[in-house]
């Protein structure tokens, strides 16, 4: 085989095209070896046809010397080495552009050969290992993009003798050491990116020599120290970010001498003292940000605080951030005095006195966030009308007066949140009118009045909380047509009337909140429609009559609190039903007869009723005796005998049947079986017995699989513990039973045993063994002590062991577990079901990703096509329309995980917000990300910060509403590898 040949097919049908005459007249340039590229990147290039590259699209030639001058070949899916271009032959060269490909290797170090070039862009590929030295060798360049790619090391001090470059940019790659001093003789830059690295050490005062430099960006790294003195001799600076760093210390007096600075990013530091007043030198800064440092002080009135209009200085504000510090006094008066502003974030903060009136008249204002203050003032009429904003937040402070019926007008707005504050007054009709509106938040307030009809309009509304206040009358039936509705509380008002049966129309409701209120009447049956409710409270009314049965087809309840009302009868819940359900709240009714044999309801508040029984702490454990109910009526207590006495007879002979049955089952063939990994790491003796003994040390163990031994419910089976006769302690998950002859979990048993025996990983449940009989079917995994992940993240206590170190490896270890099934298996297998309640933690907190029973092969000879699998909330969306599955569902439900473990419960309809936002680049703080942080954890600082804020980013990659704009695991991986 020839040893090169151009990237094409040869009019002649030959490797090689190129002939001595052509070669001669310099149109053989572009000599590759055939495996420099895979075979799917050749067809890419299908227009290279013939022995003339000055032919070829994306090549551009110097047609006096016959030589190739430029080759641009951005965004076309190449993947391959670059190591065999032969450099040597493109003396001419002097642009090479290969952005945004799939390009791996090392960055050729005999690339120095290109003695022309002055444009070198490698950006947005895989390329890996050390920036070469001879690199600074390229003495003519004048633009350097290596950025995003997977380099580590340093930067070379080489890099200096690049006199020429006016942009230099190595962001998002994993470089380390410090920033060269030699930084300081490329004079003639104007951007200088290192942003998102790890580069370590100072801020050298060299800096201060790039005096033509315009834009600078050294954020996301771990640079410490002072903020250079020196920084004040970059006159023609536009843009400054050395945000996400540990820089401590003052900010320099000396910034204030950049004059033309339009945004200047400080945020994430460790930063200390006052604002300085040379700020207000800064006439054309519009973007300022200070949030999450340790500033103190008032805002100076250099830049309008504490001062008249007339004295502002500072007209050409878009953006001031300065949330997350300790800032007392008043915000700046005249903030808005230019007109420009568009984003105001103070959060949580020690502000206090009004809001600045200059406000009202700011059209352009698109954000606002004062949360967390103590501002004070009527709210009437202290903001105007915003065609433009999106999001307003002034909940935590001591605002009083009304709701403006203007909220209405900004028609453009989804987030209002007005929450724990002194409103009075009604709500707005009018507010029905921001049809845009996702999130409505007017809870602990003192309102009063009706809850308006015209809140109906909302349609795309998400939440809607407006507990804790004074309204009164019927729920409108008008919420029923709010379809996408999740979250609906109306707790602790004065409301009355039943509850309307049209809200079990609200079909996407997770959360739903009417307690201390008044309702009355039964609990419609429609209730048991919401097939995806999580929290239902009804407690603290005057509710009558039973409980539906249709409440115990909610398979997705986790809390059920009824308690405080006047319901009777019997629970008419039974054993498999509700699943998910952890807490049950039933005390203070009139409810009587045995507790369901459902775990939670062992465990749950059932005080202060009728007559319940069962074998529950504080309860008789048989049925009551005929003397406590001396006052029924003779009928009454009659039928109630005749009912238990039946039952037991009833009882007695099932019991019985099941014997014999039970004798008969175990005569028949029991067929367990250890995996491979059980013989080779000899995890217990017992799988070297027959089956029968196995069977029976697990019936055992588990006591018949007692509910005390019990400790999770998954979709296709429960999961308890048991410790074996050798007195080693396994996890055992015991298929359901299922009525109608349902096979589904037959298939999930054996897509599991497929599955976990095809695969080893540390991140990846270990699967000790199977048995296979016709009463019970089971599967016995590795005992991981600290449970599912979202058992913990419910557990104040357990969710505030798992710190922020612990979550970040947490996601790392799900992400390899991922990547190694999706690219390191053959054929790859998707999981389908990724959530929380299958990652299983050890007691060290390593993840394993668990539950393989709806675990695919990816066939390569099919489309894949199959019925629907997974997990409400983490299904990615393309499977409302489409059953093709692929690694990319996995990907997208490994995005919701992270915002679940880095929010500290799942993230909700933020989800959808994502989904449909079409800006992926959006910065973390502008979509109040920070707010959702779990609040059980202290505020992340250092490179723990930095890390939920790389990860976060590739968790909104991941939640991309195409797949295939999606990232790999395997892209994912090494992006979270960078994290750290």
């Amino acid at each position: 085989m020839s040893s090169f040949v151009p990237l094409g097919v040869c009019s002649n049908g030959h490797i090689n095209c190129c002939t001595p005459y052509s070669r001669q007249r310099g149109r053989c340039s572009i000599e590759v070896e055939i495996t420099s590229l895979d075979n799917n990147s050749q067809p890419l290039l299908s227009s290279w046809i013939g022995d003339n590259p000055c032919d070829w699209k994306r090549i551009e030639c110097d047609y006096e010397s016959k030589s190739i001058n430029k080759v641009n070949l951005t965004d076309i899916g190449l993947k391959g080495t670059f190591q065999s271009l032969n450099f040597s032959s493109l003396p001419k060269l002097h642009t090479l552009v290969l952005r945004n490909n799939l390009f791996y290797g090392v960055v050729p170090h005999h690339i120095e050969a290109l003695s022309n070039l002055n444009t070198l862009d490698f950006s947005q590929n895989n390329f890996y290992g050390t920036i070469p030295v001879s690199i600074g060798n390229l003495s003519q360049l004048s633009y350097l993009d290596l950025s995003e790619n997977y380099l580590t090391g340093i930067i070379p001090s080489e890099i200096g003798r690049l006199i020429n470059l006016k942009i230099l940019d190595f962001h998002s790659c994993n470089l380390t050491g410090s920033i060269p001093i030699s930084i300081g003789m490329l004079t003639n830059l104007s951007t200088l990116v290192l942003d998102n690295n790890t580069l370590l050490g100072h801020i050298p005062s060299e800096i201060g020599k790039l005096i033509n430099v315009k834009e600078l960006y050294l954020g996301m790294n771990s640079l410490y120290g002072f903020i250079p003195q020196e920084i004040g001799f970059l006159k023609q600076i536009s843009e400054l970010s050395l945000s996400v760093n540990h820089l401590f210390g003052t900010i320099p007096s000396t910034i204030g001498n950049l004059s033309n600075l339009q945004h200047l990013y400080l945020y994430n530091n460790h930063l200390t003292g006052r604002i300085p007043t040379e700020i207000g030198n800064l006439y054309s800064l519009s973007y300022f940000r200070l949030l999450d440092n340790n500033l103190s002080g008032s805002i100076p009135s250099s830049i309008g605080g504490n001062i008249p209009i007339e004295m502002n200085r500072l007209t050409n504000f878009e953006l001031l951030s300065l949330d997350y510090n300790n800032f007392i006094g008043q915000l700046p008066h005249n903030i808005c005095v230019g007109g420009k502003l568009k984003r105001v974030t103070a959060a949580e903060n020690h502000f206090t006195g009004l809001v600045p009136t200059s406000l009202k008249n700011c059209s352009n204002l698109f954000r606002v966030r004062l949360q967390k203050n103590q501002l004070t003032g009527n709210i009437t009429d202290s903001f105007g009308v915003y065609p433009n904003l999106d999001y307003i937040e002034l909940s935590d402070n001591h605002f009083y007066g009304h709701l403006s019926p203007n909220w209405g007008k900004c028609q453009n707005l989804t987030s209002l949140k007005i929450s724990n504050n002194k409103l009075t007054g009604s709500i707005p009709p009018e507010l029905g009118r921001a049809t845009k509106l996702h999130y409505l938040n007017l809870s602990s307030n003192h309102l009063t009045g009706r809850i308006p009809k015209e809140l109906g309009n909302l349609i795309s509304l998400m939440q809607l909380s407006i507990s804790r206040n004074h309204l009164l009358g019927k729920i409108p039936v008008q919420i029923a047509s709010l379809k996408k509705l999740n979250n609906l509380e109306l707790s602790s008002n004065n409301l009355s009337g039943s509850i309307p049966k049209q809200l079990g129309r609200l079909s996407m409701l997770l959360h739903l909140k009417l307690s201390k209120n008044k309702f009355e009447g039964n609990i419609p049956s429609e209730i048991g429609e919401l097939k995806y409710i999580e929290d239902l409270d009804l407690s603290g009314n005057v509710l009558n009559g039973t409980i539906p049965a249709m409440l115990g087809q909610l398979n997705c309840l986790e809390t059920l609190n009824l308690s405080h009302n006047n319901l009777s009868g019997v629970i008419p819940f039974s054993y498999g039903d509700m699943l998910a359900l952890t807490n049950v709240d039933i005390s203070y009714n009139q409810l009587e007869g045995p507790i369901p044999s459902i775990l939670a309801f062992q465990n749950a508040s059932i005080g202060n009723n009728k007559g319940l029984f069962g074998n529950v702490s504080g309860l008789m454990s048989c049925s009551p005796s005929t003397g406590k109910f001396h006052s029924y009526k003779t009928t009454k207590f009659l039928v109630l005998v005749l009912s238990i006495t039946l039952g037991t007879l009833l009882s007695a002979l099932f019991v019985y049947g099941m014997k014999i049955y039970y004798c008969w089952l175990t005569s028949v063939t029991i067929e367990c079986k250890p995996t491979e990994e059980s013989h080779d790491r000899n995890i217990f003796a017992i799988w070297s017995f027959d089956g029968k003994m196995v069977y029976e040390n697990i019936i055992e163990a588990t006591e018949e699989f007692d509910n005390k031994h019990l400790i999770g419910v998954g979709g296709h089976g429960s999961v308890y513990r048991a410790e074996l006769p050798t007195g080693q302690v396994v996890a055992v998950k015991k298929l359901h039973s299922l009525q109608n002859g349902d096979m589904s979990n037959l298939k999930a048993f054996e897509s599991e045993i497929k599955a976990l025996t095809e695969i080893r990983h540390r991140n990846i449940v270990k699967l000790y063994g199977y048995c296979s009989h016709p009463l019970h079917s089971f599967l016995v995994y590795e005992l991981l002590e600290n449970g599912s992940m979202d058992k913990i993240l419910k557990d104040d206590e357990q969710a505030t062991r798992f710190d922020w170190n612990r979550r970040v490896n947490v996601i790392k270890d799900v992400a390899n577990a991922l990547c190694y099934m999706h690219h390191d298996c053959s054929p790859p297998i998707v999981h389908r079901d990724i959530s929380s309640k299958n990652v299983i933690l050890d007691l060290e907190y390593l993840a394993h990703v668990s539950d393989f029973g709806t675990a695919k092969f990816l066939s390569p000879d099919s489309s894949n096509w199959t019925s629907f699998v997974g997990t409400f909330g983490y299904a990615a969306p393309e499977l409302a329309y489409t059953m093709e599955v692929n690694e990319k569902c996995d990907v997208y439900g490994f995005g919701v995980l992270i915002l679940e473990i880095v929010f500290g419960k799942h993230p909700g309809d933020f989800v959808s917000t994502m989904v449909q936002s079409s800006d992926l680049s959006v910065e973390i703080d502008d979509l109040s990300l920070i707010d959702k942080l779990d609040k059980r954890l202290p505020h992340p600082r250092n490179d723990i910060g930095k890390d939920l804020v790389s990860i976060i980013r590739i968790a909104c990659h991941c939640l991309t509403e195409s797949p295939r704009y999606r990232p790999t695991m395997e892209h994912v991986c090494k992006e979270i590898v960078m994290s750290k």
